[in-house]
């Protein structure tokens, strides 16, 4: 039976300032920011994280670094605990850092492949112009026959009735009036850069393939679950295979986490900046206890006798 599984945020969930108590307070999680900082010379990621500009941090192919590093160093910072970890998760990005944290992907190379990842999916979204929204309040079934009749694709299944969509402004704004005409509660357009988790990615796709086969990565020693499957995976090659896949199919995080939970898991910690992962599981299951390791204030609070 799994008791408690660490899940990591993924794009979106960056501001200016995370991450600064940690690497101020934490000889671990400084060490995380400075390794990284070696890694990638050209990348001033302490000031970035640290300072902003907002406008800089939030650039794909920057917050995706500093969202890994940051969640790395709150991981370090929080150390290593008594109880019955059994399993990590990460929506989209979150993977990479869930990854780092049940073995199977080394910390610099995780940082590398990160950082590509974020340039080719940035320059694929200015090559394929588009964008993303939120639908709340609409049945799967419902939002996919609007989609076929768009064009525009079905990007992330986060909770009961919020899925996002993804694909051209044109596109993904007739869902947003079509799904309003069929009932939907409200459409809200993100603010995103382009038109990730879908078909649009998918040269920057099989780009990153080509990076992945450089990077080894061994069989996890916690149980992790695949945002491609919604299930756990085990074996190396199909852990590359699913990053791969990632970038363009839908990331199935309701249905995650109710596989986790499905497992005999009812506590979680979410590791790294923001709260987005505790809202979404309130609405997934108000029954699972969430709680969010940010910054050395949050681990101090922890009465881990009671977890």
């Amino acid at each position: 039976m799994i008791k408690i599984c660490y899940i990591f945020p993924g794009q979106g969930s960056q501001y200016v300032g995370m991450g600064k108590d940690l690497y101020d307070n934490s000889p671990e999680a400084k060490n995380i920011f400075d390794q990284a900082e070696k890694i990638l010379p050209e990348l001033n990621l302490k000031k970035l994280c640290f300072e902003g500009p907002i406008e800089e941090l939030t650039q794909t192919a920057n917050s995706q670094i500093a969202i890994l590093v940051t969640s790395i160093a709150a991981l370090k910072a929080f150390g290593p605990r008594p109880q019955a970890l059994g399993c990590c998760a990460g929506l989209s990005l979150g993977e990479y850092s869930a990854l780092v944290a049940c073995g199977a992907l080394g910390f610099s190379d995780a940082v590398k492949l990160v950082r590509r990842r974020g340039e080719l999916m940035e320059q694929a979204a200015k090559n394929n112009p588009g964008t993303m929204a939120s639908v709340i309040g609409i049945s799967v079934e419902d939002l996919r026959d609007v989609c076929k009749a768009t064009g525009a694709e079905i990007a992330n299944l986060n909770s009961p009735g919020q899925i996002v969509i993804s694909g051209k402004i044109e596109s993904v704004q007739k869902v947003m009036a079509l799904a309003e005409q069929k009932g939907a509660k409200k459409a809200i357009l993100l603010n995103v850069s382009g038109p990730f988790h879908s078909s649009f990615m998918k040269e920057a796709s099989e780009e990153f393939k080509k990076e992945l086969d450089k990077i080894k990565i061994s069989s996890p020693k916690i149980s992790i679950v695949s945002n491609v499957t919604a299930d756990y995976e085990k074996i190396p090659e199909e852990i590359k295979e699913n990053l791969v896949k990632q970038l363009c199919s839908t990331v199935r995080w309701e249905e995650s986490v109710i596989k986790i939970s499905q497992s005999g898991c009812s506590t979680f910690f979410e590791i790294g900046p923001g709260k987005v992962l505790k809202g979404l599981l309130r609405r997934i299951n108000p029954g699972l206890t969430v709680y969010n390791i940010e910054n050395t204030e949050d681990i101090k609070n922890l009465n881990l006798d009671d977890k």
